[in-house]
């Protein structure tokens, strides 16, 4: 069993800050990657940030130089900076990772619940 808790998210005005926080818990060995996705409503889910385990990293076009995504290996916590905010429908942000669960050589991608993010003008 894998859980992934998101939190950090609520309402904030434009140009303001947040920090989304990813929690992730159960049968873990090691989690390869974690990313963020945000879905709107009627729309797709995309991807936003993703963190390897080695560090490097992958920002969707709209968000780079603004956002920032990082991982605290020890806890099994991925994070997401969001700077500069712009005003957007209400999106709901999702954590994803890639695991490996113990006595397992393979790799599954978890989601979590989500969590909602709203910019006002």
């Amino acid at each position: 069993q894998v859980q992934l808790v998101e939190s950090g998210g609520g309402l904030v005005h434009t140009g303001g800050s947040l920090r989304l926080s990813c929690a992730a818990s159960g049968d873990i060995f090691r989690i390869n990657a974690m990313g963020w996705y945000r879905q709107a409503p009627g729309k797709q889910r995309e991807l936003v940030a993703e963190i390897k385990i080695g560090g490097s990293t992958n920002y969707a076009d709209s968000v780079k130089g603004r956002f920032t995504i990082s991982r605290d290996n020890a806890k099994n916590t991925g994070y997401l900076q969001m700077n500069s905010l712009k005003p957007e429908k209400t999106d709901v942000y999702y954590c994803n990772a890639e695991i490996q669960r113990w006595n397992s050589y393979t790799k599954l991608n978890y989601w979590g619940q989500g969590t909602q993010v709203t910019v006002s003008s």
